[in-house]
């Protein structure tokens, strides 16, 4: 198990911030199918899980400018996808993939960020809606949430960088996209 060491800062978390409707449709399902001991966060679509907290000033000066610059995005939720002990809805999004590897590459290349093994590899994103079951109850969900599965759209209207907190996160800032979307 691994623990934080309370002298060195938390490490921060970037996710995308998605539509209203689209973020309550998956908050209602993580609500009714995520173990409630283990539900601490609200869905989420995570970008990255483990930046340094000691360089919060320069990350949150940096996604302002991306904010500013960025139009929101759309998403395709793809499909439903069984995880063995969970269920997670998979979104494509080229633009997200784009984005996602433009930060990637300043916070390595910019900033000199040593990102997690988990951190340098590709974007694929994705919904969890129901984790830490038995395989027998993800699966049942699974088959219950594909059978009539159609895919939809969603849209990607900012980012939320949020500090760990052995569980919990703590939303410490929110950058929404500012650039509007051209027809």
């Amino acid at each position: 198990m691994t623990t934080l060491n309370s002298a060195a800062p938390a490490p921060l978390i970037l996710t995308l911030a998605l539509d209203t409707a689209s973020q309550t449709f998956f908050d209602e399902l993580r609500r009714r199918h995520f173990p409630p001991a283990r539900n601490f966060l609200r869905a989420h679509l995570t970008l990255f899980h483990a930046l340094p907290g000691g360089a919060q000033p320069e990350i949150i000066g940096f996604l302002r400018s991306i904010g500013a610059g960025q139009s929101p995005l759309t998403l395709e939720i793809a499909g439903v996808q069984f995880m063995g002990q969970g269920v997670m809805y998979k979104l494509e999004s080229p633009a997200l993939r784009r984005l996602h590897q433009t930060i990637q590459t300043a916070w390595q290349t910019e900033f000199g960020f040593s990102l997690s093994g988990q951190d340098r590899q590709p974007l694929h994103p994705h919904i969890t809606v129901q984790n830490k079951v038995s395989t027998a109850a993800a699966r049942a969900l699974h088959e219950k949430l594909s059978a009539d599965f159609q895919p939809f759209q969603a849209m990607g209207t900012g980012l939320r960088l949020w500090e760990y907190q052995g569980g919990p996160w703590k939303e410490l800032r929110s950058f929404e996209f500012e650039t509007a979307i051209e027809d």
